[in-house]
């Protein structure tokens, strides 16, 4: 940190910004821009620093505030963001500032947007922000390349869609504006478009580049050197080529007349080749073609259920609980049964597997040397996902350790969490609901008791692509893109108790068009995941008739997939758990 504070003293800067993302604002990021873990040796996967001449700060979400406080070394303060009384990064950096202060951020990581916003924002106080070199690379002792992994094709059949009707139904959208052409910066998107795949971030099957469409070509600016000659054949009908790192220098010749881009995506050293006045911005073109799946991308998703709830039953059947694993080998166990299966390339994201307390941290990641061990009485959080040839799954169980039953209170809390899991995904809802207006749906019964939890309750999932896709979402957080036929989604509520237990269940829901009725169009969920829920948490006191009926009817649908696809020695311990629940008890 010395070092980057004689840099900053040498530019005469009063601190520096690293976002901890990469120049396509990615939220998980190859190892070159893994910044901050770099600068703070926090590990998790948002926050921002601020390192000052004598301070330094790290902001994150309420899933990493346990993390983080066992992660930063004494010389930072944590700010543990959303919590009263600690303001966001940008107010405290308005507040922080006085009249002549300077401060810097790699101009390759902030978006346009973010950019600019920042930049009003000190004005007012008379202080700069600079749009700065990377101040890093000098400091960071065999930083890694920029990554550069084979690209591979994803074959139409799953896809949907050829490259070449995905550039043309972006270009329809363009002829319909009035414009020209737009850039493109998101790695997801341009994989989509492009139908291509590589592994340039881990569990993330996308690679490093920019496109640029007009109406009548397309550039990939992207390393040739990832194409095989049969490939580079095919990309080449539709795309040329030119180097990475040439897209800033290109873009300005390309660029004319008006055009479209997304300034939150953009990163800051495009501003100038994007600057004209008749530019429109917005969302990408292709971010609702690709959050609303097509047919075929649909069948993909649910054949990549299928498959993986084969394995994680196997590895179920053949947990004995009266053993003692660690939370490491755990999740190595399932991902031993995955890789048996067809089409299997790989997990989702990093597997979070916590025991007992560490349960508590929704994004704990067990370190090898340091993983507790799973001996006794105790739940395990355990969230995985995979990508297959086809699809992308993620999926959530908590399940129960110990040769005694769970304590009434576990019970309790499994089955408030369960209820409104149950709930959302047996919601039907009206065209135009939007992620926000159901997200207590989930919460409801914990509200109830005067609980909560506080990361979102669905994230959308993209198909072969990030485990975390936007735009649709449900949360608190108002975003105003209505849940439309072939999006996915997460249905995950949990509750999380500090130094004693964590709780969560999550299934991948599609949104599906239900029935029309004087009233309107309404939707539903199809449920994609197909694992069972874990029936010895369950209080079954605390369920209505209605929920017996939901679960039921889940089980034996999972029962009715599942049975003639594992193994025999797997087929009992299915069979049991997909039996029905005891009823023989008055409802309330």
């Amino acid at each position: 940190m010395e070092n980057l504070r004689a840099r900053l003293r040498e530019e005469k800067l009063d601190g520096y910004i690293i976002t901890g993302t990469d120049p396509h604002q990615s939220e998980y990021v190859a190892p070159r821009w893994r910044t901050r873990e770099f600068i703070s040796g926090f590990t998790g996967s948002s926050g921002i620093v601020i390192i000052t001449l004598t301070e330094a700060y790290l902001w994150t979400d309420s899933r990493y505030f346990i993390q983080a406080s066992l992660e930063l070394p004494s010389c930072y303060t944590l700010m543990r963001s959303g919590t009263e009384g600690t303001p966001d990064p940008w107010t405290w950096l308005y507040e922080y500032a006085t009249e002549g202060m300077r401060f810097g951020v790699d101009s390759s990581t902030i978006s346009i947007a973010h950019f600019s916003e920042l930049s009003s924002s000190l004005k007012e106080k008379k202080a700069e922000l600079v749009a700065s070199d990377d101040f890093l690379s000098p400091i960071w002792k065999n930083r890694s390349d920029v990554p550069m992994t084979p690209c591979e094709e994803m074959e139409e059949e799953y896809a949907g869609k050829s490259a070449h009707e995905k550039l043309e139904s972006i270009r329809n959208v363009l002829r319909k504006r009035n414009l020209r052409w737009t850039f493109i910066s998101s790695l997801d998107d341009i994989a989509w478009i492009t139908n291509l795949r590589a592994d340039d971030i881990a569990c993330t099957p996308v690679f490093v580049s920019y496109l640029f469409i007009s109406l009548t070509k397309a550039v990939l600016f992207v390393d040739e050197r990832r194409f095989d000659k049969d490939l580079l054949r095919i990309v080449r009908k539709d795309f040329s080529i030119k180097p990475y790192e040439s897209a800033a220098e290109s873009l300005s010749s390309l660029a004319k007349g008006p055009g479209y881009f997304n300034p939150d995506r953009v990163p800051e050293i495009f501003s100038s080749a994007l600057s004209g006045k008749r530019n429109e911005k917005g969302a990408d073109i292709s971010v609702l073609m690709k959050a609303c799946k097509n047919e075929k991308e649909l069948e993909g998703m649910r054949l990549a259920h299928i498959y993986d709830a084969s394995a994680y039953v196997s590895f179920l059947s053949r947990l004995d609980r009266s053993q003692i694993y660690d939370e490491i080998t755990i999740s190595e166990r399932l991902e031993n049964e995955r890789k048996k299966i067809p089409g299997y390339l790989g997990p989702s994201f990093s597997a979070i597997a916590g025991f007992r307390e560490n349960g508590a941290m929704c994004h704990y990641k067990a370190e090898r040397g340091s993983e507790k061990k799973i001996d006794g009485h105790g739940l395990l959080v355990l969230d995985t996902g995979s990508q297959f040839r086809f699809g992308t799954t993620d999926i959530t169980r908590t399940l129960f350790f110990g040769a005694d039953e769970p304590t009434e209170e576990e019970k309790r809390d499994y089955t408030l969490v369960l209820k409104g899991h149950l709930a959302l995904l047996s919601l039907r809802f009206p065209k135009g609901t939007k992620g926000f207006h159901i997200d207590a749906i989930a919460k409801q019964y914990l509200w109830k008791n005067g609980e909560n939890f506080f990361h979102g309750t669905g994230h959308g999932v993209g198909c072969r692509l990030s485990v975390h896709e936007g735009p649709q979402r449900i949360s608190p957080a108002v975003i105003d893109v209505p849940l439309m036929p072939g999006m996915v989604l997460s249905d995950e509520p949990g509750l999380y108790k500090e130094n004693r237990y964590g709780i969560r269940i999550e299934n991948l829901l599609a949104v599906k068009e239900d029935m029309k009725t004087e009233f309107g169009t309404f939707y539903s969920f199809e449920t994609l995941t197909l694992v069972p829920y874990e029936k010895k948490l369950i209080e079954m006191e605390l369920l209505t008739e209605e929920e017996v009926r939901i679960i039921d009817d889940y089980h034996k649908h999972v029962y009715e997939v599942l049975h003639e696809l594992v193994d025999s020695d797997v087929l009992p311990w299915l069979q049991d758990a997909t039996s029905p629940l005891h009823v023989n008890r008055i409802y309330s």
